[in-house]
């Protein structure tokens, strides 16, 4: 089977969650998927999982370790996928510190508010610096999707590296569209409560009032940002969209809250 007649991605923190999830649909649709994540064991789990499950014809998911902060690890993430598939047409840039809690601004280091930034914000730089001239190249255009997060409209109290990192990853999303075009267009996703457990695990931690609190009726699932993701990447299906910010939170951010 020669792989490179398929289009190739290469995802960021694709071991599990969210990325795995974008993965898992990428390769459902035909496309190669070079899966880029720290995490090794997880990593080959995933890897191995996801070439079970292909289909026949289609392309293969491919693990390479790779510290986003790390521009030698991002360049040579980029250099393998090119070299394993021949062509590199979108790049999905998820990996990130999920967790969005501080500790308070009196006492928020330096170190970790460096790291965090590093991590969601320079790391996506990074990656489409490494990989804008192959996308570029890409047959029909190129693709970045960034993920972002509703939390770059709204806040809590001490979330600020978090906050500030996505809502700066909006703003990296405008400038690469602009830098970029029209050879590659780049979009983010702002996700809002995804539920990344297994379904066994969800299942048993799921509360009603949890789901209630949606206006769809339930938390979000890795694969429902995968197809937004896979839309966006499409360009058969989105050539005409570029710089823009697709909240997807089950209508969560929408509801006027106030409290009793």
């Amino acid at each position: 089977m020669q792989t490179k007649e398929h289009p190739t991605a290469l995802v960021t923190g694709a071991a599990r969650g969210i990325g795995e999830g974008i993965a898992a649909r990428l390769l459902a649709a035909g496309w190669n998927v070079v899966l880029a994540d720290v995490l090794a064991v997880e990593g080959r789990r995933t890897e191995a999982k996801l070439n079970r499950g292909r289909k026949k014809n289609f392309g293969r998911a491919v693990l390479v370790l790779c510290d986003v902060t790390d521009e030698v690890q991002v360049a040579a993430a980029v250099a393998r996928a090119v070299k394993e598939f021949g062509r590199l047409d979108a790049l999905v840039n998820n990996a990130g510190i999920a967790n969005p809690y501080n500790p308070s601004v009196e006492k928020l280091s330096l170190a970790e508010w460096t790291r965090k930034m590093a991590v969601n914000l320079t790391g996506p730089f990074l990656c489409a610096k490494h990989a804008a001239p192959h996308l570029r190249r890409a047959p029909g255009g190129g693709a970045i999707v960034n993920l972002s997060s509703t939390r770059a409209f709204q806040a809590e109290p001490h979330t600020e590296i978090y906050n500030a990192s996505k809502a700066g990853l909006l703003g990296l999303t405008r400038s690469l569209a602009l830098s970029l075009g029209p050879q590659v267009r780049v979009n983010a996703i702002c996700p809002g409560w995804i539920d990344t457990r297994s379904a066994k695990e969800s299942a048993a931690a799921a509360k009603r009032e949890n789901h209630a609190q949606h206006p769809v009726g339930r938390v979000g699932r890795p694969a429902d940002i995968a197809e937004l993701a896979l839309f966006l990447i499409e360009g058969s299906r989105s050539g005409f969209i570029t710089g823009q910010s697709f909240i997807c939170d089950g209508g969560m951010s929408v509801k006027m809250v106030y409290e009793e």
